[in-house]
């Protein structure tokens, strides 16, 4: 059981996700089963400075539906970005790991800070 420790300063956001999807998934382990949880840990600081390449920060769209007819609502990556930075790294890295019943029990060993 090891705790990985990431600095986001001055990272680009969809590779700190991919790194941080594998040590979740426990491919950095050597006791690694695609069937296991595994057991590392992630710990990811400065998340407020991440960096964003090209036109990300207004092109990028997030979409989400209320559940009635139209209620289609979306948001810039700028716009969640400035509201919470954490939920924009969780669902980068949540998007990267398995969709099996596994991937909540992995989301859940990630802490930011």
């Amino acid at each position: 059981m090891a705790e990985y420790k990431f600095d986001a300063k001055n990272k680009k956001l969809g590779r700190l996700a991919s790194d941080i999807a594998l040590v979740l998934q426990g491919k950095k382990s050597p006791r690694y089963a695609p069937n296991l949880e595994g057991s590392d840990t992630v710990v990811v600081e400065n998340v407020k400075d991440l960096v964003f390449t090209g036109d990300k920060l207004e092109g990028k769209k997030y979409y989400r539906h209320t559940g009635y007819m139209g209620h289609l609502k979306s948001a810039t990556l700028k716009e969640r970005f400035v509201k919470s930075p954490e939920k924009v790294l969780r669902h980068a890295v949540e998007r990267m790991l398995p969709k099996n019943f596994l991937q909540a029990k992995r989301i859940k060993r990630l802490i930011i800070k």
